[in-house]
């Protein structure tokens, strides 16, 4: 069954416990929290040796984050990075700071 991967940042989470899976229509997609953005390419390599065939990233993980992604899963799948269109920049900033103030998340300045 094809299998695809989103990854998000959520505070407090475990990747493995916190995870949904849907599987419908002979497609596997996994939603996996990771508890910072530094542990996306570890939770993102372990995806790939579990059979995920593609690995979507959050719009909320910067251009960096996504390269460290790129380069621990080692092109054994590519790798996306959800944009925003210019439009939705405002409103993306409007949520990174509400988010940072909810969180005390200082470093979250995507």
């Amino acid at each position: 069954m094809p299998t695809w991967a989103y990854i998000y940042e959520h505070p407090s989470t475990d990747p493995d416990a916190d995870r949904v899976v849907v599987d419908r229509g002979g497609q596997r997609t996994l939603l996996v929290p990771v508890p910072s953005s530094a542990d996306a390419p570890r939770v993102a390599r372990a995806l790939v040796e579990e059979g995920a065939a593609l690995i979507e990233l959050c719009g909320g993980f910067t251009l960096p984050d996504a390269a460290r992604v790129a380069e621990a899963v080692g092109g054994r799948a590519p790798v996306g990075h959800v944009t925003f269109s210019a439009d939705a920049i405002a409103g993306a900033a409007t949520y990174s700071a509400s988010f940072a103030a909810q969180t005390g998340d200082a470093d979250n300045d995507d």
